[in-house]
């Protein structure tokens, strides 16, 4: 495999992280404005501004939302939860594929 091939590979990873990024700066906000409406249990729990604390991210890698009977809340949190790990698998695909461009260069 020739090395600008895994750069191309690299760049495209990259790419579809901020694909991701893109639907999450969409449906997160969404969900955690429909939280502070409606589950102030929840709301208390991650906090005020809550849109890149760690504490809420992990709550919602974890799925966390699910234990919750609101299928409004799952129905904008789930595409949140998936652009998530879309975000953080193209930065892990590209960082490993740049790295193996490096190494083959």
């Amino acid at each position: 495999m020739d090395a600008d091939l895994v750069l191309f590979l690299a760049l495209t990873a990259f790419a579809i992280a901020i694909a991701g990024a893109t639907a999450f700066v969409i449906f997160w906000p969404l969900a955690l404005v429909h939280i502070r409406d409606r589950h102030p249990a929840i709301t208390a729990d991650l906090g005020t501004a809550a849109f890149l604390k760690p504490k809420a991210l992990w709550w919602l890698l974890r799925g966390d939302y699910r234990a919750t009977p609101d299928r409004s809340l799952s129905g904008l949190a789930t595409p949140s939860r998936i652009s998530l790990l879309v975000i953080l698998g193209g930065i892990a695909m590209g960082g490993v594929l740049w790295v193996i461009g490096q190494a083959m260069a």
